[in-house]
């Protein structure tokens, strides 16, 4: 039993306060992601402040349209939300497509935005892993990489993000909202994770005792169509071997608006914006969709023993594109 102090903070001001000082300090919500990691030994914190009581459950419209999502929101709740699910069913599928219903009872918005890779290697403490102990070395690299990355991986990592959710939010133009001590802040999502570069034991651009308060995404276009797609190993309690968010806008058969995001490829949430570009102006039809998704990948560094995951993943794209493209979420 490693031992650590724990703090249930009163307010936000409270769990701020908690951490300022405490490098070995970190933020509890639901727990699902950091208490696996305590138990295997990949992290061993000080000091737990437990934020998962805080007033931050609400999900709410803003006058300009924006859907704010509090930070603390758990991920059944926010799937069965009926604004989520009436004008964002790309992000209510991808929650229920996540774990199983007992971890999305517990987890939160901002939980899940900051759950780390599921790589095999990085949770285990007995093989070197420069995500858990930089400069240590990559055991993926050249052994098991299924789950691993094909799109924007450095020699340091190639590992993947395991988030259904932050794919959709992605998609959505996410912007994350956290409170420092100078106050509040905004973070497009597509800042707020990173690829590994050589520093692949910075999962986000989040600042050390910043809190998240909440996750706001912009009114969807009119006429948009939304929806996400999962490959995986099994039909539930999986993690991707590829997934797709996306979001179409189509006027008179040919694309007017499209947003795509790739889970399960990336050291992040991958904005397919290459994919997205070609599409624009383009009619909706299976061989455009491909020629999209292939410009895309082109960019794709398989390893060895991941080469399947390139086509499976123009698959995907195209597979999910035409389902909007005929008026099907």
């Amino acid at each position: 039993m490693i031992p650590f102090e724990y703090h249930r903070a009163s307010s936000v001001q409270d769990a701020l306060t908690a951490v300022a000082d405490r490098p070995d300090a970190v933020f509890l919500a639901g727990g699902t992601n950091l208490v696996d990691h305590m138990k295997l030994g990949v992290v061993a914190p000080g000091l737990l402040v437990d934020v998962g009581h805080l007033p931050l459950t609400d999900v709410e419209r803003l006058p300009d349209g924006s859907l704010r999502i509090g930070a603390d929101v758990r991920n059944s709740d926010l799937a069965a939300h009926p604004i989520v699910r009436s004008h964002y069913p790309v992000l209510a599928r991808a929650l229920l497509s996540a774990a199983s219903g007992q971890l999305r009872n517990l987890a939160t918005t901002a939980g899940n935005l900051l759950q780390r890779t599921r790589c095999v290697y990085f949770q285990d403490v007995t093989t070197p892993c420069n995500k858990r102990t930089p400069g240590s070395g990559c055991s993926a690299i050249g052994g098991y990489t299924r789950y691993h990355a094909i799109l924007g991986a450095s020699e340091q990592c190639i590992a993947t993000h395991p988030s259904d959710m932050a794919v959709a939010m992605a998609a959505l133009d996410a912007v994350v909202v956290y409170l420092d001590a100078d106050g509040e802040h905004r973070l497009p999502l597509s800042e707020f994770h990173r690829l590994p570069d050589d520093r692949p034991d910075l999962d986000t651009t989040l600042p050390r005792g910043a809190l998240i308060t909440a996750v706001e995404i912009p009114p969807a276009p009119d006429g948009a169509r939304s929806t996400y797609r999962k490959v995986r190993d099994r039909a539930s309690y999986a993690f991707a071997l590829t997934s797709v968010a996306a979001e179409l806008v189509i006027d008179d058969g040919t694309v007017a608006g499209a947003r795509i995001a790739l889970g399960g490829v990336a050291h992040k949430p991958w904005r397919a914006t290459r994919a997205e570009r070609d599409l624009l102006g383009q009619p909706a039809t299976d061989d455009n969709f491909r020629a999209a998704a292939d410009a895309e990948l082109a960019q794709a560094e398989p390893q060895q023993g991941n080469e399947f995951k390139v086509e499976l993943t123009a698959r995907t794209i195209v597979a999910t594109l035409t389902t909007l493209a005929e008026g099907r979420q």
